[in-house]
């Protein structure tokens, strides 16, 4: 009694979290009809149809059978024969207008799903673009888009066609219902009873599945990190020079045989349970025919009758095992797309404020007791942290790596909002200003630029991509950059595509990468100029050129320079070294030699060591 009583509360338990899913059975038929209305009125029109010719196939059946009975009893008038040939013909009719109609369902669902899956993909794109940086540097974010990109694929038009099926069923087998009743009430409870065991594995197994495949979504994106690394061009140097092929490849198949193991275990388990529920349905299932075969011999009823008992109720039975098929995979779909909406649902913190204003001239940026950790760490990358970035001036920031220096850019273009103080625009808090016209105020280098596999013309125009390709200001930002040479002696020149990831691509140097970036960076035409290590794949003959036109183009602007180069830092207006978060040093090139402090002994340790390459060079 306590088994099955522990069953019958899991089954209860099953059955809940079934029916708590309807509203994203509603969620995903508004985003099926938004997306594709037109192709979802066909589809229901189909449904309905399909969901009584069979119900009409059993009938016809009944008299088929009666009237060849009636003819093979002796009565072979032209009447009959003709009655019978006319029944037989509107059987197989009904049977070829099923067929036509389930071709026409197959046409009309392969459309409706293509539109649906690019709809929702763009939706997701378009969430993934809008989110805050913050939620990038959280692994649960990558699962939740892991999730999102690939259920969105098939799961809600897969939603659409499980319910679809679950009511066409259903309008069939009611009708079945209806043609069984006539036998007693007994036929159709028994048809229902038989099904019951079938029901309970299915909402188990269902469950059971689902969360498997969730806990594993970190083991999936593990070995698809590690199949796209082994195929990827930018680390097939590092990986052949370190023989890293075969270690990657064994943590991949260890993660998919791990896979295969539980999934194969899952299965075999279900199938077990499964025979069982059969067993007892089709117990059931053969104590009902057996009575109605009993029946027959007391001819209480007809051949014609046992044909149609026997046709509805074996239709029933796969009906019912058809239904419950459609309700796990309803289920199944409602449980992944409930990741899916919760994905949907990520709202970003940093936005504008309803009352916002817009940037103008002014003193530039100042950093007023600026505190900030990244999200999921406790280590302060800044800490009471103030610094002015004067207007129409170059400020260099220089410091070790982990100093914060990069921090402040991504501040700056407010990707982040501090955990505490306030990062002043012109005397206005950066939160105070409309998000998207603060960044189109500003134009920035990254210290890892993007290889945008894209024409040069195009990779340069990116940079302003509203404004249009303009020809004539991309080829005055390469020049500004110092890429117009680069450029030249590529085939193709501004249309040459770069990247080797197409056909005819032209792949560059890391060098050769940076000046098309710093070309972006300056087609932007910003007031505000942030460049994160700007000249550190130049040589320094190519630094020294570029830093006197990089004086020249940015007269008025406000520029802030992160390096680690003291040679490209010496040329700004006014210097500071950071470390460990904090501003420790500040002035001008001349001034800091002078003080004697951290960044006169880096100068020199810096101008020292070619020097010295040299002496080591002759005495070898």
């Amino acid at each position: 009694m306590g088994l099955i009583k522990r069953n019958l509360d899991i089954f209860n338990s099953r059955l809940k979290k079934l029916l708590a899913q309807f509203p994203h059975f509603r969620r995903a038929l508004q985003l099926v009809w938004i997306s594709a209305p037109g192709w979802t009125v066909a589809s229901i029109v189909l449904l309905f149809l399909q969901g009584f010719l069979p119900v009409l196939s059993v009938y016809l059946t009944r008299s088929v059978v009666n009237h060849i009975t009636q003819v093979l009893r002796g009565d072979a008038s032209a009447g009959a024969v003709r009655m019978a040939l006319l029944v037989v013909a509107l059987a197989a009719l009904v049977q070829l207008l099923n067929e036509i109609l389930r071709s026409i369902a197959k046409w009309v669902r392969t459309s409706q799903s293509d539109i649906v899956q690019d709809y929702l993909h763009t939706l997701i794109l378009r969430k993934s673009t809008a989110v805050d940086m913050a939620f990038y540097d959280s692994a649960q974010f990558y699962d939740d888009l892991h999730i999102a990109r690939e259920e969105a694929k098939y799961r809600p038009i897969a939603l659409l066609e499980s319910v679809s099926s679950v009511l066409q069923n259903c309008l069939t087998l009611f009708a079945m219902a209806a043609i069984l009743t006539r036998f007693g009430l007994v036929i159709p409870i028994a048809l229902i009873l038989s099904t019951l065991p079938a029901l309970y594995v299915l909402l188990n197994y269902t469950e059971r599945h689902h969360h498997w495949r969730v806990n594993n979504i970190p083991n999936e994106r593990w070995a698809a990190y590690y199949s796209t690394i082994l195929c990827m061009r930018e680390v097939a140097a590092e990986i052949r020079i370190f023989n890293l092929g075969d270690f990657f490849l064994s943590r991949f198949e260890s993660l998919r045989q791990e896979w295969r193991t539980m999934r194969f275990k899952l299965h075999k388990e279900q199938r077990s349970s499964e025979l069982i529920a059969g067993t007892i349905g089709y117990l059931i299932s053969g104590a009902s025919l057996a009575w109605m075969v009993w029946k027959t011999i007391q001819k209480a009823l007809s051949l014609g009758d046992l044909a149609m008992f026997y046709t509805a109720f074996n239709q029933g039975q796969q009906l019912m095992k058809s239904l419950l098929e459609n309700v796990r995979q309803a289920y199944e779909n409602s449980l992944f797309l409930g990741h899916l909406f919760e994905f949907m649902e990520l709202q970003p913190h940093v936005v504008s404020k309803s009352d916002t204003q817009s940037p103008a001239a002014g003193e530039g940026f100042v950093f007023h007791d600026v505190t900030f950790s990244y999200p999921g760490s406790e280590r302060k990358a800044l800490l009471n942290f103030d610094l002015k970035i004067p207007s129409g001036k170059i400020t260099a920031i220089v410091g070790a790596n982990g100093a914060g220096k990069t921090t402040l850019i991504k501040l700056l273009c407010r990707f982040y909002d501090p955990d505490g103080g306030k990062i002043e625009f012109n005397g206005l808090d950066l939160r105070d200003y409309n998000l998207d016209e603060l960044r189109r105020k500003i134009t920035v280098l990254f210290q890892d630029p993007v290889h945008y596999v894209a024409t040069v013309t195009e990779n340069i125009g990116y940079g302003m991509i509203d404004s249009g390709l303009d020809e004539a200001g991309i080829q005055k930002a390469a020049q500004s950059a110092g890429a117009e040479e680069i450029i030249s002696r590529l085939p193709g020149g501004y249309d040459a595509p770069l990247g080797k990831f197409f056909l005819k691509g032209v792949e560059l140097s890391i060098g050769e990468w940076q000046r098309i970036a710093l070309a972006r960076a300056f087609f932007r035409k910003a007031p505000v100029i942030l460049l994160d290590e700007p000249t550190s794949a130049m040589d320094s003959w190519a630094e020294a050129d570029w830093m006197k036109r990089f004086r020249a183009l940015v007269q008025g602007q406000t520029a802030l320079i992160i390096t680690h180069r003291f040679t490209t830092a010496m040329r700004a207006d006014v210097i500071h070294v950071m470390q460990k978060g904090q501003i420790v040093e500040s002035g001008t090139h001349e001034d800091l030699i002078t003080m004697a402090g951290q960044y006169a002994q880096s100068w020199n340790a810096q101008m020292e060591r070619p020097t010295e390459r040299i002496h080591e060079s002759i005495r070898s």
